[in-house]
C-alpha cells in the first residue's frame, strides 16, 4: 500500500509502504498442497470436502447436538488412551480441553462442510480432528499446522476410524435431541387436555366418513388428540433406547484394528460419563459397523409421530372450516389475513405448516429406508444422508409441535350452540334407539328425519307407540355420549 504526502513548503513526497494481510494459509495432506483461510481452525481434508460437496448449503454445524456428539466421542477416546499409556497425557489434556470447549458450543463456525457429503462421514470425522488440532496448538503457543506436535490422525484420531467414530455420534446427537420433541408433545398433550375439560359440556356430532354418525363431546374429540400423542411420547423413549448400543471400538470395520485390547471397554465407559447417557458396547462390532436398523426403526416413529400430528390438523382444519359455509364448531386464533383478495378470509394457517412438516418427515422417513438398504459388504456409506434426514426430522417436529401449541391450540375455542345444531339436524340419536326398537324401526325413522326435514327429538314425539321415558332418554343428548343398559322392548308403547 502506497500513502502519498505533499508537503506546500518544500513539496517533499513520502512513500509509506505497508504489507498486505495474510488471508490464507497453506497445508499439505496425502494428496498435496491445500490452500485454507488463515484464521480457519480446520485443515486441508476439511478445505477439500467444502471444495467437493457444494451440495445444500446447509452446514454440519446447523445441528450443534451432533458436533458436541463428535467432541464427546473425541474426548472418551483421548481419556482412555492416556490411560492406557497410548497417548501422552499433556496431549490428551489439550484435546480435551477443546472438546470440552466444542461441546459447549465453541467454533461452530469452524465447521462449515455441508451435510450432504461422499466418504461415508469421512470429511466430517477429519473436521473435528482437524479443529482440535489446530485449537490445540494454539492453546500450546503453536501456529496452526505444526502437526509434528499435535496431530489431527496420529493424535486426535487415534485408536479410531470415521467408521466407529461416526456412527457413534449420530446415536449420541439423536439422544441429545430425542428430549427435546418428547417435551414438546407433552406439553402439547396436556394443552389438550386442558380443552378437553374446557369442552367436556359441549355435545356435538360425532362423524364417520365424513357422514353423520353419533353424539359426542367436544372434550372427547380433544382428549382422544392428547391421548394418541402421549402414546407415541413414551414409544420415543422406548425406540430411542436402541440408540444406547454402540460400536465406539470396533475402528474400521468393527475387528477393532489398531486398538488397544482394553480400548473399547475404556473409551465407551470415559463416553457414558462424559455424556451422562446409558451407553453400552456393541455384542458384534463388525454387525454394528454396517447395521443401520435402529435408524430405520426411529424414523419410523418420527413418521409415525408426525402422522398423527398431521391427521389432527386436518381435524382442526374441518371443525373450524367456515365460518358460515363450514362446519364452525371451534375457532382457531387468527394469526394473519389470508388472502391477498378476498377480505375478511382468515386461514388455518398453523394447521397447514404443520401438514407440510409432517409430509416432509414422511418423504425423509423414505429417503432413511432407501440409504439403509444400500448399504454394502462391511459399511453403510449413506449415514450421512441418513444422520441428516434423522436430526432435521427431529428438528422439524420439535418445532412444529411447539407452534402448533403456542400459536394455535392455546386459543381454540368452541362455538357450542353452532354443535348442538348440528347434532339435532342429524340422524345420530337413531342409532341409540336401536337396542330398544331394533335397527329396521331406528333405519325408517333416520330416513323420516331426513325427508321431513324435522328434528329428531320432533320424529320421535310423533311416534305414538314409543314409550315417555324412552323419548326423553333419547332426547338427552348427555345420555348419548357414554355406555348404557341396553332399553328393553317393554318401553315401547303398547298398542292402543
Amino acid at each position: 500500500m502506497r500513502l502519498r504526502a505533499n508537503c506546500a513548503s518544500a513539496m517533499t513526497e513520502v512513500i509509506v509502504v505497508t504489507k498486505a494481510p495474510e488471508i490464507e494459509r497453506i497445508e499439505k495432506d496425502p494428496l498435496g498442497p491445500v490452500s485454507i483461510p488463515v484464521d480457519a481452525y480446520y485443515g486441508p481434508q476439511t478445505a477439500r470436502g467444502i471444495a467437493n460437496f457444494p451440495i445444500s448449503g446447509i452446514r454440519i454445524s446447523h445441528f450443534p447436538n451432533f458436533i458436541k456428539s463428535l467432541a464427546y466421542v473425541k474426548m472418551a477416546a483421548a481419556r482412555a488412551n492416556a490411560v492406557l499409556g497410548d497417548l501422552d497425557k499433556q496431549k490428551a489434556d489439550v484435546i480435551c480441553q477443546v472438546c470440552e470447549e466444542i461441546a459447549a458450543g465453541r467454533h461452530l463456525s469452524h465447521f462449515p462442510l455441508d451435510v450432504f457429503q461422499g466418504g461415508a462421514g469421512t470429511s466430517t470425522n477429519m473436521n473435528i480432528n482437524e479443529v482440535i488440532a489446530n485449537r490445540g496448538l494454539e492453546i500450546m503457543g503453536l501456529p496452526r499446522g505444526q502437526y509434528d506436535q499435535l496431530h489431527p490422525n496420529n493424535d486426535v484420531n487415534f485408536a479410531q476410524s470415521t467408521n466407529d467414530v461416526y456412527p457413534t455420534a449420530i446415536r449420541l446427537a439423536i439422544l441429545l435431541s430425542r428430549g427435546a420433541l418428547q417435551r414438546a408433545l407433552e406439553q402439547l398433550a396436556t394443552e389438550l387436555e386442558g380443552k378437553s375439560e374446557a369442552f367436556s359440556d359441549v355435545i356435538k356430532l360425532g362423524r364417520t366418513q365424513l357422514q353423520d354418525a353419533v353424539p359426542m363431546t367436544l372434550g372427547q374429540e380433544f382428549q382422544a388428540f392428547a391421548t394418541t400423542l402421549r402414546e407415541d411420547v413414551a414409544r420415543l423413549g422406548e425406540i430411542g433406547a436402541f440408540f444406547h448400543e454402540i460400536n465406539l471400538g470396533g475402528t474400521a470395520i468393527g475387528t477393532g484394528i489398531n486398538t488397544n485390547p482394553g480400548y473399547q471397554a475404556a473409551a465407551v465407559a470415559e463416553l457414558r460419563a462424559i455424556s451422562g447417557l446409558p451407553v453400552i458396547p456393541a455384542g458384534n462390532l463388525i454387525e454394528a459397523c454396517w447395521d443401520t436398523g435402529a435408524f430405520v426403526l426411529f424414523s419410523g416413529m418420527l413418521k409415525r409421530t408426525a402422522t398423527k400430528l398431521s391427521k389432527i390438523c386436518n381435524d382442526l382444519r374441518l371443525l373450524s372450516s367456515g365460518p358460515r359455509g363450514g362446519l364452525n364448531e371451534i375457532n382457531l386464533p387468527a394469526l394473519q389475513p389470508g388472502s391477498s383478495i378476498m377480505p375478511g378470509k382468515v386461514n388455518p394457517v398453523v394447521p397447514e405448516v404443520v401438514n407440510q412438516v409432517a409430509f416432509q418427515i414422511i418423504g425423509y422417513d423414505l429417503t432413511i429406508t432407501l440409504a439403509s438398504e444400500a448399504g454394502q459388504l462391511q459399511l453403510n456409506v449413506m449415514e450421512p444422508v441418513i444422520a441428516y434426514n434423522l436430526l432435521h426430522s427431529l428438528e422439524l417436529l420439535t418445532n412444529a409441535v411447539d407452534v402448533l401449541r403456542t400459536k394455535c391450540v392455546v386459543g381454540i375455542t368452541a362455538n357450542a350452540e353452532t354443535c348442538r345444531r348440528h347434532l339435532e339436524a342429524s340422524t345420530a340419536v337413531a342409532t341409540a334407539l336401536t337396542p330398544a326398537i331394533g335397527y329396521d324401526r331406528a333405519a325408517e325413522l333416520a330416513k323420516l328425519v331426513l325427508s321431513s326435514g324435522k328434528t329428531i327429538r320432533e320424529v320421535l314425539a310423533e311416534q305414538p307407540d314409543l314409550s315417555e321415558e324412552l323419548i326423553a332418554q333419547a332426547a338427552d343428548p348427555h345420555l348419548l355420549t357414554r355406555p348404557m343398559p341396553s332399553r328393553p322392548a317393554s318401553q315401547q308403547r303398547a298398542e292402543d
